[in-house]
């Protein structure tokens, strides 16, 4: 049985853990940390959990989210796992962070991005990036995984077998992206109050956006040189999902029944990407509440374009989700305990 620690816990993405772990078969809970003035009742702070579970979750001591852990979730904002990460490692257990302080490989960069110097340069190389679909065999040996960010996710899986298999001009990349409400997270904002959002659509932070250097550094590696992207991303009326529409320039016409073979055969055996056969596309309905990534394709040949449509629900196999399918790989689990 895995011992379970999960900081963060009053968080969207805490709470969707919990969920996941409660049907797990060989997780248990035992520590609940947040930062709270007052110990609460998990149960109270989501009352969706009633009968489910009834813990204590406490306001976050290092010593008191360790009680016994065999692993970690920080489930933090950015810029304050760096804080803690060190600590949890040096004491023998094994951490999934799930904010981007470890995904980029070069301090300056995530300085840059985030506005914020990092303090633990020493863990940033230890810590695998959490993709399974990609680095499954790395993350099998991991004591600390990365866990991607929900854009990246979308856009990673959609582009890796094109990319990888070299048929990209070497053009930019445009990955156009929507997503729900909830993706912000629980603390309160004008910005994505209700009424702010209600019938409208919006773009934001077009060109600043950090996941943008993520998606660039793990595209680049797969295709083996260097790949820019253009990535705007949209607010959308609707709690949780994202779809991403991709566009990418094609060295030559391939027709789409061989883009669905390729696909289909990069992610065989890998239970959580669904590929959609030609004609088909997926939405953010097919998506919501579950740990999968749907990808579907149309062709441009006017502009000779491929355009890939991927989506994930940001709290699932964008976060919550896919943080638990790697600690089902790191423990030499089944990927789909407790995801299905």
């Amino acid at each position: 049985m895995i011992k379970v620690s999960i900081v963060g816990a009053t968080g969207y993405t805490g709470e969707q853990i919990i969920k996941i772990l409660l049907r797990h078969k060989d997780a248990k809970i035992v520590s609940l940390t947040a930062k709270l003035d007052n110990e609460v009742y998990i149960d109270d702070e989501f009352p969706e959990l009633k009968n489910l579970i009834h813990q204590k979750c406490y306001p976050f001591e290092k010593e008191k989210a360790i009680s016994g852990a065999d692993l970690i979730f920080l489930a933090l904002p950015h810029t304050l796992s760096m804080k803690f990460s060190g600590y949890f490692l040096d004491k023998g257990l094994k951490v999934i962070d799930l904010s981007a302080d470890y995904r980029l490989k070069d301090a300056e960069v995530y300085s840059r991005w985030y506005d914020c110097r990092h303090t633990d340069l020493g863990n940033i190389e230890k810590a695998v990036y959490g993709l399974p679909e990609l680095y499954e065999n790395e993350i099998k040996k991991a004591d600390f995984v990365a866990n991607p960010g929900c854009y990246p996710t979308s856009a990673i899986l959609g582009l890796a077998p094109v990319l990888k298999e070299g048929l990209n001009s070497g053009s930019e990349i445009i990955i156009d992206s929507k997503t729900g409400i909830m993706g912000a997270g629980r603390k309160a904002s004008l910005a994505f109050h209700f009424p702010e959002c209600e019938g409208s659509v919006k773009a934001y932070r077009i060109g600043a956006h950090q996941h943008t250097p993520e998606m660039e550094q793990e595209l680049s590696k797969i295709a083996g040189k260097n790949i820019k992207v253009l990535f705007t991303p949209h607010l959308i009326p609707m709690s949780r999902g994202i779809l991403s529409t991709i566009y990418l320039t094609l060295k030559k016409e391939v027709s789409l029944g061989k883009i669905v073979e390729l696909y289909s055969d990069f992610y065989k055996g890998k239970p959580f990407v669904r590929v959609y056969p030609q004609g088909k596309l997926p939405q953010t309905k097919d998506i919501r509440s579950n740990n999968f990534c749907d990808i579907g394709f149309a062709y441009d040949k006017a502009t000779g374009k491929l355009v890939i449509i991927s989506t994930v629900d940001n709290l699932l196999k964008g976060a919550a989700g896919q943080a638990v399918q790697n600690m089902n790989i790191m423990f030499g689990l089944e990927q789909t305990e407790g995801l299905i």
